[in-house]
């Protein structure tokens, strides 16, 4: 099933359906990036507004396949932007609520200063690349839906030999030519592993908090290039900072994430 499909909304009455799909997710539940575009949708088609510029979810339950609704409520349509608020609920609890705002990212322009690049990586081929395995559950089943290939010095925590730096960098896109809309962006924000599997620390699964993205700017056909990295692990959380820039070397999304660390 394509990402567009698999974050289609019904609009038809409210409050909006959707269907989280199979596949889309970590051991079982559903990815947390997926849950954020596929609320973001419903939001967007709430505004009237094509695109998220930011959009901000707390992660209240983990997500299963199956029936959802989203109650997109506007709080304020200005000239440039509408703000929504909205939750996203599986038939008996709060999944996420989310925050954000849309806007034509084709009619925001301005002066421009980027004090930073996209990340130096090898060719995609020359990269790892992330593949489900279903009897480990690691890489999980969504590594199916998307094309996802890791720097080889990041790679290396899949052999048991974490780098020492909580650092991952790499390529995504989707595969069989399928588009990446700025929805896409919002997938990707959380669509690589961990920062902390290569921390030298207790590895699991890190349960987001919070999570907010970005979005700069509609991507170019091709390639994303991605880096992910995490200065403050203490307190039992930690963040992670990430950045995606499209095949013509332009910044298209940032995100930061507050997640839960692995019990000592």
């Amino acid at each position: 099933m394509s990402f567009e499909k698999a974050t289609a909304i019904d609009s038809t009455q409210q409050p909006y359906t959707a269907e989280i799909a199979e596949g889309w997710d970590i051991v079982g539940n559903a990815n947390g990036g997926y849950l954020l575009a596929l609320g973001a949708r419903a939001m967007a088609r709430a505004a009237g507004r094509p695109h998220p510029i930011t959009v901000t979810a707390h992660y209240l339950a983990p997500g299963k396949p199956g029936p959802v609704t989203i109650d997109p409520q506007v709080i304020k349509a200005g000239k440039r932007l509408t703000t929504v608020r909205a939750t996203l609920q599986s038939p008996d609890k709060p999944l996420i609520e989310l925050l954000g705002s849309f806007a034509d990212l084709e009619s925001f322009t301005g002066p421009a200063r980027v004090d930073a690049s996209p990340p130096d990586l090898p060719p995609p081929d020359q990269c790892v690349r992330s593949v489900p395995n279903p009897e480990r559950g690691f890489p999980p089943a969504m590594m199916g839906r998307v094309d996802l290939r890791l720097h080889p010095d990041d790679a290396e925590f899949l052999r048991g030999k974490p780098s020492g730096d909580p650092l991952i960098r790499g390529w995504l896109r989707f595969p069989d030519n399928q588009p990446m809309d700025p929805f896409g962006l919002l997938l990707a924000t959380d669509g690589f592993p961990p920062t902390i599997f290569n921390a030298n620390l207790p590895v699991a699964w890190t349960p987001t908090v919070e999570l907010t993205a970005h979005i700069r700017a509609i991507p170019e056909p091709g390639w994303l290039r991605c880096r992910f990295s995490t200065r403050f692990i203490s307190g039992g959380m930690m963040e992670e900072d990430g950045e995606v820039w499209d095949s013509s070397g332009r910044l298209v999304a940032q995100s930061r994430q507050l997640a839960l660390t692995p019990r000592s």
